[in-house]
């Protein structure tokens, strides 16, 4: 296949499952636009890859766990922490689902996030997960656990207020 219509497979992918991606880094990031920040350099490194992905299964697949990869590997140098200049006067409307249910996944430890995102919204199993993570099916196991049990725990004292 010669360049240009390799450039224009591209383009049709990025067209097509532009917004699903976008959708999905809103989920992990949990704002748009670390969103667009991690859509925006995962395709940059699927353009790099593309003859060679192509030819693979699942090109959306590769993109997503380079959006995964990318989004721990920020974490990791964020330990957590969430600088900004200024808080903001009102919150934001949540385009993309329940902000309530938002709100909850945001205090999870990204790590804990990630996993849901990836079991919940992804629905992949767990051998999978721990590859796209680096970590054991174990791990994976027991993050799930107890990001469910926060989750399940903060909705008990929010119903008995």
């Amino acid at each position: 296949m010669d360049q240009t219509a390799e450039t224009a497979e591209f383009d049709e992918f990025i067209r097509t499952r532009g917004d699903a991606l976008l959708r999905y880094g809103y989920v992990l990031a949990g704002n748009s636009e670390d969103a667009a920040d991690l859509v925006q350099e995962a395709l940059a490194r699927l353009g790099d890859a593309w003859p060679r992905v192509r030819k693979k299964d699942s090109p959306e697949g590769y993109v997503r766990t380079i959006m995964v990869r990318l989004h721990i590997n920020a974490w990791r140098r964020r330990r957590r922490e969430d600088l900004v200049a200024a808080v903001p006067e009102s919150g934001r409307v949540d385009q993309y689902g329940d902000a309530d249910l938002w709100a909850e996944l945001q205090e999870l430890p990204r790590k804990m996030r990630a996993v849901l995102v990836l079991r919940y919204y992804e629905d992949l199993p767990d051998a999978e997960i721990a590859r796209i993570l680096g970590v054991s099916r174990g791990t994976v196991r027991s993050q799930a656990a107890r990001a469910l049990d926060k989750l399940r725990i903060k909705r008990v004292l929010q119903e008995a207020r």
